[in-house]
């Protein structure tokens, strides 16, 4: 009897925590699907223009701001985790200063960027080997949204807010309201108007300034009901600070390791010519779908478990790891599926030149193996982010850029396009190892036993 009692408690406290985990994840897959949706249009309205410069163009303006504005992806990640551990304490004025300082600094960079545009925008180009003709193509398109910088790094800061204290409907809501504005805008500017790679541009400087206004009003209406107050002397508290700017600065270390595999990527694809660019872009896009779907796992993993710690309770932490990463393992399963499946008619989608379509359908099956691969390094990273165990993510992180690096020397002489693309895979596999490395040693620093209620 008394066996029955604790298979059903455990049954019972097992559907809680798919429910915590989906309440989460759910609205965040949606939001963060908006993100590639928006890639993928962006790529699809240049792609039924007369010449693969037009995507290649796009890719390489879009891989510097991912340069610009992931480098201070530290501003969402980071906000998380301390918010994440705010909210577990049940730390009210810590709430308001954990928004409080990363919105400062956002300010600061964006003006920054703006301010250093011309060189960093000079450097920038001089790192692709690109046809002058996409190059050209990718100056006007920096030349316009390099004006987004202030708006777009503030809303990072907000959406790593809302995330920590579980408002995952308005992250869901000021997600799909940015990329939406931007979808919709780039078929008015570029198929509607004909302003081509500077329409795609303006499109998304001008979402970027709306989501700001409307992110502002949500966190406003959001800390009318949580309490707290602005107490100046907290948000500026040297060790509270310090503890910020340590953490911020191993994130963005691992941020820049993990864009430069990326934008190293895009480089070495560019050299073997605009159709092969043009066809790595669109499996790109294709593999940030599937990225940023299995992301709403990670992110559950990542409040859920900055939460725990907070709480100071292992085993709030381990049912969190447990729950989120079975359904992350699932849905990689679903990816694979569907690019088995779909892969080459999605592909026809993006463009209309058959040189690009079929140079994109010969490199399909790395993309079909990639979410069983990646899923694993998601998964850790969104667990080591929401605990704020940042410096080794950056040591992982540096290890596994080594490793990609080596593999490209090794891999790209003799196997081409198909080595290029191996060694991606190697990399994200060496994401996950590196990290599972340092998992066991996290596990042993949260507490035995709660030392307050996790939030439920």
């Amino acid at each position: 009897m008394k066996g029955a009692q604790r298979d059903m408690r455990q049954t019972a406290e097992q559907g809680k925590w798919n429910v915590r985990v989906w309440a989460l994840a759910g609205p965040i897959m949606i939001s963060n699907l908006s993100t590639p949706l928006l890639g993928a249009v962006d790529t699809a309205v240049v792609g039924h223009l007369p010449d693969p410069a037009y995507i290649g163009g796009v890719a390489v303006g879009a891989i510097i701001f991912n340069f610009l504005y992931w480098g201070f992806g530290f501003l969402r990640m980071g906000t998380t985790g301390f918010t994440a551990q705010a909210y577990g304490a049940g730390e009210a004025d810590e709430l308001c200063a954990t928004l409080a300082r990363p919105l400062i600094l956002a300010v600061i960079l964006g003006a920054l960027l703006i301010a250093l545009q011309m060189p960093i925008g000079w450097l920038a180009l001089r790192l692709f080997e690109a046809s002058d003709q996409v190059e050209a193509l990718a100056e006007s398109y920096y030349r316009i949204r390099i004006w987004s910088a202030p708006a777009a790094l503030a809303n990072y800061a907000m959406l790593g807010w809302l995330l920590g204290i579980r408002r995952a409907g308005a992250v869901l809501i000021l997600q799909v309201a940015l990329n939406g504005t931007n979808i919709v805008l780039d078929l008015v500017f570029v198929l509607g108007l004909g302003w081509g790679v500077e329409g795609v541009a303006l499109a998304s400087l001008l979402a970027e300034v709306g989501a700001l206004c409307i992110g502002l009003a949500m966190v406003a209406r959001v800390l009318k009901k949580t309490g707290g107050a602005w107490n100046w002397a907290r948000i500026g508290e040297r060790r509270r600070v310090a503890a910020l700017f340590r953490a911020n600065a191993d994130i963005l270390v691992r941020t820049l390791c993990l864009l430069s595999a990326f934008a190293y990527f895009t480089a070495r694809g560019a050299r073997m010519g605009d159709v092969i660019l043009a066809g790595n872009a669109i499996l790109i896009q294709l593999h940030s779908f599937m990225a940023y779907g299995l992301d709403g796992f990670a992110h559950a993993a990542e409040v859920l478990a900055g939460n725990a710690l907070g709480a100071r309770s292992r085993r709030a932490f381990r049912q969190a790891v447990k729950v989120s990463t079975a359904w992350a393992g699932g849905t990689s399963l679903l990816f694979t599926s569907l690019f088995l499946a779909l892969g080459g008619p999605i592909i026809d989608l993006f463009t209309d030149l058959a040189e690009v379509r079929a140079a994109a359908r010969d490199y399909l099956p790395w993309l079909v193996v990639s979410p069983l691969i990646s899923v694993w390094s998601f998964q850790l990273d969104g667990i080591f982010i929401g605990t704020t165990r940042t410096a080794s993510m950056r040591n992982a992180m540096l290890l596994s850029l080594a490793v990609f690096l080596l593999a490209c020397w090794l891999l790209i002489p003799a196997f081409h396009n198909h080595g290029l693309w191996l060694s991606l895979t190697i990399f994200m596999a060496a994401r996950a190892i590196t990290l599972g490395f340092y998992y066991p040693a996290l596990e042993r620093v949260v507490g035995a036993e709660p030392a307050a209620a996790t939030p439920s």
